[in-house]
């Protein structure tokens, strides 16, 4: 079917006043043969074009929607909207980075183990949307690699400088030709982190972002994903809650699972509020961010013989360890001053001091300490807010620094006010390991409910995202005026590809299992106690909740051999988004089908065959019962009994009180029923299901949101 254009668009439209849009179609009958045939159908919406005005596509997708990116004027798009076969048109959205020795933290012994078993994930393609790559740094040799797997259909476009590692690279930012290098660093760390040189994994970069990480560009990374053949996507970034519908990375992910490709997206860098995830959907495995049991300590030392714990990564060798004055920055009432701002401190007397900084005020951590260098402080130290707690970062700080907890920076507040001369010097100590209250939910990992659906427990998981080292563009000059070839930052950013690389060996080791398998493995077997063997903590030093784990911090080795799975196939979303109250036009958006959601079995969010229970419990709204199905993939004979910890204002009861199996991949089905206890106050509560046999623990997270 090929319709009408639009009017032909004069040259008083302006090129200036074009913005993209994303433009969604109904899927039409039958398939089209040729690339080409589809794209001509796509253009036949366009505005006709005048001799010399630029072509208005921008991407025409093939793979995770029907639809195609245009440069539309506005009025242009509400035409279009009205248009026969035009399901929605809106202007594309900017997503952003979510950044700011994890191996061994993990359990992931070299040569040992989960390692052997995973074949060290030979054979299988991570696809990392990120900001470009740096092609040649030693983490992406390919000494010993295999070449790429028959069913790869990428490209690179790095002349003569991609290998049997980095199989794949190309940009889809707009405006840019060539290569998809990465000034940025932030996609080559990504990169290095869910497949560095170690691993036998193969890499693919797609190049998203610039000055932002446009939507288009995304949607049309992941339909050349989904086309060239990976089976992993790794995504550090997103745009905060927005229904699934309207989300191009929860439409393309859904595509990628349909296909088999396992998604892993970051859960966003807003926390510690409640409510500030991005990547919600429940296909997606949406990861938060940890500490771990490495800190990079620099140690301030007071007048008064007190010593404290700091981080930074920036560690001379040279720094007198004799005292020096210490001045608070904000000592003049000045909140620009506190925040050590630019320009904040000409007036203030820093030379040769140590200088307390507060942090906040919209200003980056290493500018603070550069506002005090340029002033001839000798040192900082930085400290937290309050909402950041104890939260720390190691950070290539431009001077002498170090950053520590909001109770460690009033101690020292208190000191400078109880002296006329207060003194202090920083001790930098180096790497430190082994710390007990390992790991720890980090103050900026973005924290559920899912605002989306309240009936998924998100986060998924939590992994490794503080202080990441791997690998940077090597000719990269960072702040502290030396060339690295690797670098040290924070961000769910840097926990998502950790938990990439950890799908790719689970992929590697059972390559039979779906994405919903993969996840399942991973949720039901993390770890919920630190390193101390206490509970995980968070920025406020207390025990994290539900909505900051998720279901608590990845075991990789555990989760190779999980004992059950909860799994769930594409077609299975299909009842669950109708019960979001989506239309048929919506749920089939996402799904790429038709849809009637009035001949559809619809279920409850919570009734979704997911690793975790999300309930809502009414103050009169009586009992919920709802099933989960497991698959067992572990021994074929053998039996689980439950135990469980039942959230606090919450009668629990399940059945059967035992599960048996007498085969791999038999299926058993049991029920969860759920009441509310009457004068509950709380907002949530959190307990835990777990099925219990000879050989394995499987652990279903629970929480019940009090409405």
């Amino acid at each position: 079917m090929f319709i009408v254009p639009l009017a032909v668009a004069s040259k008083e439209n302006g090129e200036n006043s074009l913005s993209t849009y994303i433009v969604h179609l109904k899927k039409p009958k039958g398939v089209f043969a040729q690339a080409v045939d589809l794209d001509g159908w796509y253009r036949s919406f366009l505005p006709v074009t005048i001799p010399g005005q630029r072509t208005r596509m921008v991407f025409s997708y093939r793979n995770v929607v029907t639809g195609f990116a245009a440069k539309l004027t506005a009025e242009e798009a509400e035409a279009m909207k009205r248009k026969e076969g035009i399901k929605s048109v809106w202007p594309e959205k900017v997503y952003s980075l979510h950044t700011t020795h994890s191996p061994d933290f993990m359990g992931l012994q070299q040569n040992l183990g989960f390692w052997n078993q995973s074949n060290y994930g030979r054979g299988v393609i991570i696809g990392v949307l990120d900001t470009g790559i740096t092609p040649g740094h030693p983490s992406f040799s390919d000494e010993g690699m295999p070449p790429p797997p028959a069913k790869w259909k990428g490209k690179c476009v790095f002349e003569g400088e991609c290998n049997n590692k980095l199989i794949g690279a190309r940009s889809f930012v707009e405006g840019e030709v060539g290569p998809p290098a990465d000034e940025e660093g932030h996609g080559t760390h990504t990169a290095s982190t869910a497949g560095g040189n170690f691993v036998k994994a193969h890499l693919a970069m797609y190049k998203v972002c610039g000055a932002g990480c446009s939507e288009s560009a995304i949607l049309a990374a992941m339909d050349a994903a989904v086309e060239d053949g990976v089976d992993v996507l790794s995504l550090s970034l997103g745009g905060g809650s927005i229904p699934f519908y309207m989300d191009s990375i929860a439409l393309g992910a859904f595509t990628a699972i349909q296909k088999g490709v396992f998604v892993s997206c970051s859960a966003g860098n807003e926390g510690p509020s409640y409510g500030t995830l991005s990547n919600e959907a429940p296909w997606i495995l949406t990861v938060g961010a940890s500490t771990t049991d490495r800190s990079i300590a620099a140690v301030p030392k007071l007048g008064n013989g007190l010593t404290f714990d700091g981080e930074s990564l920036y560690q001379p060798n040279d720094f007198p360890s004799m005292l020096l004055p210490l001045v608070y920055s904000g000592a003049n009432g000045k909140a620009a001053s506190a925040f050590c701002a630019p320009g904040s401190l000409k007036d203030v007397d820093v030379k040769g001091k140590v200088v307390l900084c507060e942090r906040g005020g919209d200003i980056g951590r290493i500018d603070k300490g550069q506002e005090v260098k340029d002033n001839g402080g000798s040192a900082m130290i930085l400290m937290n807010d309050k909402l950041n707690g104890f939260s720390t970062i190691a950070d290539p700080h431009v001077l002498p620094a170090t950053h520590v907890g909001y109770e460690t920076g009033l101690s020292i507040q208190k000191y400078i006010n109880s002296t006329m001369n207060p003194t202090a010097t920083i001790i930098f100590k180096g790497t430190v390991l082994g710390k007990q209250t390992a790991p720890e939910v980090t103050s900026f990992s973005s924290r559920g409910p899912s605002l989306q659906s309240f009936g998924i427990l998100k986060p998924d998981i939590i992994g490794p995202g503080v202080s990441i080292l791997a690998a940077w563009p090597v000719s990269v000059e960072n702040k502290t005026n030396t060339n690295s070839t690797f670098n040290m930052i924070s961000g769910t950013s840097m926990s998502c590809p950790h938990l990439s690389g950890i799908a790719a060996l689970l992929k590697s080791s059972h390559p039979d299992w779906s994405p919903a398998a993969i996840k399942s493995a991973i949720m039901t077997t993390a770890s919920l106690v630190n390193l101390g063997g206490n509970t995980i903590v968070d920025e406020t030093n207390t025990t994290a909740d539900i909505f900051a784990t998720g279901a608590g911090h990845v075991n990789p080795s555990k989760a190779n051999d999980p004992g059950l799975i909860y799994d769930i196939q594409p077609d299975d979303y299909i009842p669950y988004l109708c019960g979001l109250n989506y239309t048929d036009e919506e749920v089939g958006t996402i799904v790429q089908q038709t849809v009637n959601c009035s001949s559809e079995s619809i279920i409850a969010e919570a009734e979704l065959n997911y690793p975790s229970f999300s309930i809502l419990l009414a103050e009169s709204g009586g009992s919920q019962t709802y099933t989960r199905t497991v698959t067992n993939v572990g021994p074929a004979s053998s039996s689980y009994t439950y135990e469980v910890f039942v959230p606090t204002g919450v009668d629990v009861s399940v059945k059967p009180e035992e599960i048996v199996f007498t085969e791999v991949n038999q299926k058993q089905t049991y029920s969860v029923t759920f009441s509310r206890q009457k004068n509950i106050s709380l907002p949530f509560s959190q307990g835990l299901l777990k099925w219990v046999s000879a050989q394995h623990d499987v652990n279903t997270p629970i929480v019940a949101i009090f409405e």
